[in-house]
C-alpha cells in the first residue's frame, strides 16, 4: 500500500476530498479549507508529491487507487485540481461518492502536449544549491505565492543541494480521456475552469458537460488565487450524467 501524508478537519459530512495538481502538495487547499467551518474535509500529497510515497509506474488509475482509501463510504464529494481533476473522475464509481468536481483539467491533448510530458518524466530531479531555490521552485510548481506556505515535505536535501519532492514520472501518466471518464461518470459531474486560464477553454468543457463554471478574473490556480470563489463553486447545481 502507498503511504501518504494527508490532512485532515472538520467533522460535519459529507467529506470534502481535495486532490491537488501535478507539482503541489495538500497546503494549496488551505484557503479553501479556512472557510469550510466544521465541514468535513481531506487532502492528500497525491503519490510522488510531497511526504507520499511514489509510485513504481505512474497512471490516473493507479495514483487513483492510492487515494482511495480516503474515500468515505458514508458520502464524499470530491474536488479536484488539474492532474486531481482526473483523479477524482477515476474515482466516481466508488461507494460514497456523491458528485466531482473538476477544476482547470486541461481536457485536449495534443501528440505533441504528450511528447513533451513524456520528456519530462524521464528527465531527473533539478538539483538546486540552497532550501530556498528548493522552496521558490515549488511555488511556481504549485501555483502558491507565499514562500512560507510550503511545507518541509515539499523539499528535500540530496547530495549536491536541494530538490523538490515531486517525482518527475508522475508527468508519465498519459492522456486522461477526459470525455470518456466523465461519460462513464455514474455521479454528477461539475468542470470549471479560471477565466485566464491557458490550459483549457470554456468551449472544451462545454463540449463535455452542460454549464461548465468560468470563474471571472482567475487563472489555472483559481483554488489558490480566490479560495471563497471555490466555496462558491461547491454550492452551485452540478450536471447530472
Amino acid at each position: 500500500m502507498t503511504a501518504l501524508r494527508v490532512l485532515r478537519g472538520g467533522t460535519t459530512g459529507p467529506t470534502l476530498l481535495l486532490l491537488h495538481g501535478l507539482g503541489a502538495t495538500a497546503e494549496v487547499w488551505a484557503g479553501l479549507t479556512a472557510l469550510l467551518d466544521d465541514r468535513a474535509w481531506v487532502a492528500p500529497d497525491l503519490p510522488g508529491h510531497g511526504g507520499s510515497d511514489p509510485l513504481p509506474h505512474y497512471a490516473f488509475e493507479a495514483v487513483a487507487q492510492a487515494v482511495a482509501p480516503l474515500v468515505d463510504p458514508a458520502g464524499t464529494e470530491v474536488l479536484g485540481h488539474s492532474f486531481g481533476g482526473v483523479v477524482g473522475l477515476h474515482l466516481a464509481a466508488l461507494p460514497g461518492v456523491r458528485t466531482v468536481t473538476g477544476l482547470g483539467i486541461k481536457a485536449v491533448w495534443t501528440p505533441a502536449d504528450l511528447t513533451r510530458a513524456a520528456a519530462l518524466a524521464d528527465r531527473p530531479p533539478k538539483v538546486v544549491p540552497t532550501r530556498a531555490d528548493a522552496v521558490a521552485r515549488h511555488v511556481r510548481e504549485a501555483g502558491l505565492t507565499d514562500p512560507a506556505a510550503v511545507p518541509d515535505a515539499a523539499v528535500r536535501e540530496v547530495d549536491g543541494g536541494w530538490r523538490t519532492a515531486l517525482d518527475p514520472r508522475a508527468f508519465g501518466v498519459g492522456d486522461p480521456r477526459l470525455a470518456e471518464l466523465v461519460a462513464v461518470a455514474p455521479v454528477p459531474v461539475r468542470l470549471a475552469r479560471g477565466e485566464h486560464d491557458p490550459m483549457v477553454t470554456t468551449a472544451d468543457l462545454t463540449a463535455l458537460v452542460e454549464a461548465p463554471v468560468e470563474l471571472s478574473g482567475l487563472g489555472h490556480n483559481a483554488h489558490v488565487e480566490d479560495p471563497t470563489a471555490l466555496l462558491a463553486l461547491l454550492s452551485r447545481p452540478v450536471h447530472e450524467p
